[in-house]
């Protein structure tokens, strides 16, 4: 059985601004951040169907700090989606922006391929922590 997360954000910026947040390895170290001790994930992320790219950070004795990632899909300033591997779990993740007019874009995240509840659960508090550090990158 495989889960899915799906979940909706909404910012007062415009959807070039965003797809660049979202998409710059520079700007995503800034909101891609190590939620036990804040550091920053350095990346190699770039926007290219078939790049193969690292979030990094300062392993724990519960990870070994790396998400290996595969990007899958890129139509800018619409769509990105990449795999997201850590913990011996392999998921897809895929960014919709929708401009939603008067300065207004919605960013729905769907990540796909959880095992169980608990893991969900996890990249729900994740992605929500990481999403409120997008808006300060947006401001």
């Amino acid at each position: 059985m495989s889960l899915t997360l799906s979940l909706d954000f909404q910012y007062t910026t415009s959807i070039e601004k965003l797809w660049s947040a979202i998409t710059d390895s520079n700007k995503l170290a800034k909101w891609v951040v190590n939620i036990h001790n804040g550091q920053a994930m350095d990346n190699d992320f770039e926007p290219v169907v078939g790049h193969r790219f690292q979030f990094r950070t300062q392993p724990s004795e519960y990870w070994d700090g790396i998400i290996d990632g595969e990007v899958l899909i890129v139509d800018a300033p619409n769509r990105v989606s990449y795999t997201w591997a850590s913990g011996g779990e392999k998921h897809t993740v895929t960014w919709t922006l929708q401009d939603l007019g008067d300065g207004k874009v919605n960013l729905h995240l769907e990540q796909t391929g959880f095992a169980n509840a608990q893991g969900l659960e996890g990249a729900r508090y994740g992605w929500g922590k990481w999403c409120g550090e997008l808006e300060k990158v947006l401001a």
